[in-house]
């Protein structure tokens, strides 16, 4: 009984290390050009609304107050 907690112990940090290994793979082979995407053409230059950093943050605090009137809906007082 102890052999096959030993080897189902050793077989998940197996499976952790190797999940962990591909997902390093998979950040590293990501494109690192970087920060701003922007489209050049011959007359103007724009830049995609998702990369302006104002976007995500008020996407951000939507996200916690929803989050936050949804965990309060929960109680009853």
């Amino acid at each position: 009984m102890e052999t096959i907690t030993l080897i189902k112990s050793k077989l998940n940090a197996l499976l952790t290390l190797a999940f962990s290994f591909f997902m390093s793979v998979f950040a590293f082979a990501q494109d690192t050009a970087g920060g701003v995407v922007t489209t050049e053409n011959t007359t103007t230059t724009t830049t995609e609304w998702y990369a302006n950093p104002v976007y995500i943050i008020g996407g951000a605090i939507v996200l916690i107050i929803i989050i936050a009137l949804i965990a309060r809906s929960g109680r009853r007082d």
